[in-house]
């Protein structure tokens, strides 16, 4: 049975229902086409925040600006400036970070406890960038050409990146994104997932108290097909880093054509449990019932199917079916919130889609007398695969 703990959690004055503007070239500004969209709580559907919706005049105004900030002044920035922002900017990060993981709950509806769990490594990350800007280097190379050449290489900037993440863990996400760009010495146009963009714009705003330049960092909140295609295609923007789908990152290594655009790609996958004869069941029951979960299943490396050694089936099946009804407790984030295993979806339509699959489970389950020779009734592969099959 799990343990659960009374944490009291202080609503960020970002979760006050207001309007966030998107920042570009150092300033808090409305959408060129004005509009603005919503961001709500997926635990309670309660409004967090109305926020500015970019789209591609947005994306145009924030790569100028990138364009600036690079042949401008920040190409002047040494390697040594450029640690002592990102460490001012890890210090910043710790004083508020309490603030921060409450916002990333609030927005996308991960337990409270994965958020705080994630200072160290996000303020780990922070001050490693923090150690690249001064280690990065080329070499010497001998030449075995006729004469006195020497041969050397030299790294450099590769200029404006686009960034794109998605909703599961935006503090972190924001960081692996920024943190590169600015060690290295490029800059960089943030687009958060339009289901979770709090917390990234939070991280502008303490980018600019550490002292960062305008331009260095920009942050435009909008939707995939608008702000994020335009981002993914601008002809100004030098590299494009996504984490996402796998289906958008085809579509972004298709736009990033028309400039040759370098592209970095973080891909979802659909990971699975491998459990032999001879595992350790009392181990491994526990951690593959609750691989699923892990900040709401929402993460790429999320245990969502089980391979297990026939030998072993019927008793590894039902130890994973005891341990998911005597673990898992949901919360709903709000002050006195609770210590929880498995917190909320990000997003409605998200919830609904899991909810239709446990009722086509279920319906399934209702047909076990088909399957007397397993255990509590449990699934063969295909059943549920062919259920839901009929329902496309």
């Amino acid at each position: 049975m799990a343990v659960t703990q009374a944490i009291p959690i202080t609503r960020h004055p970002y979760a006050d229902g207001s309007y966030k503007k998107m920042l570009i070239d150092g300033k808090w500004i409305d959408a060129a086409s004005g509009k603005r969209f919503e961001t709500h709580n997926p635990a309670t559907g309660e409004l967090l925040a109305t926020v500015a919706e970019g789209d591609a005049e947005d994306i145009n105004r924030a790569v100028a600006a990138a364009h600036r900030a690079f042949e401008g002044p920040w190409s002047k920035v040494k390697p040594y400036e450029r640690q002592a922002l990102l460490l001012k900017l890890a210090d910043l990060v710790e004083k508020n970070f309490e603030e921060l993981s409450q916002l990333d709950t609030l927005d996308m509806g991960a337990p409270i406890s994965r958020t705080r769990g994630n200072k160290l490594r996000v303020l780990g990350m922070l001050r490693y960038y923090a150690g690249q800007a001064t280690a990065l280097h080329g070499e010497t190379i001998e030449n075995s050409l006729p004469g006195d050449i020497f041969s050397y290489t030299l790294k450099e900037p590769v200029g404006v990146v686009g960034a794109i993440i998605p909703w599961n863990g935006p503090l972190g996400a924001s960081v692996w994104k920024i943190g590169p760009a600015i060690a290295t010495g490029c800059t960089v146009i943030l687009k958060p997932a339009e289901e979770a963009p709090l917390t990234s714009l939070r991280l502008g705003e303490l980018a600019m108290e550490a002292g960062i330049p305008p331009g260095v960092v920009n942050v435009v909140p909008g939707y995939g097909e608008t702000a994020g295609a335009a981002l993914a295609s601008h002809p100004g923007v030098d590299k494009v880093a996504f984490t996402g789908s796998h289906v958008t990152g085809q579509s972004i290594v298709k736009a990033s054509a028309g400039n040759l655009k370098r592209v970095s790609l973080e891909l979802g996958g659909k990971s699975p449990d491998i459990v032999f004869a001879d595992a350790d069941l009392d181990a491994a029951v526990p951690g593959a019932a609750m691989a699923v979960f892990a900040n709401s299943g929402q993460i790429c490396s999320a245990g969502t199917r089980l391979f297990v050694e026939h030998q072993v089936y019927d008793e590894f099946a039902a130890g994973v079916g005891a341990a998911d009804g005597a673990r898992l407790r949901l919360s709903r984030h709000r002050p006195q919130g609770r210590r929880q295993g498995a917190g909320w979806r990000s997003e409605a339509d998200r919830r609904r889609a899991v909810e239709g699959l446990l009722r086509a489970a279920d319906r399934v389950r209702q047909r076990r007398g088909q399957y007397a020779d397993r255990a509590g009734g449990n699934l063969r592969a295909g059943d549920l695969g062919d259920l839901l099959q009929g329902r496309r």
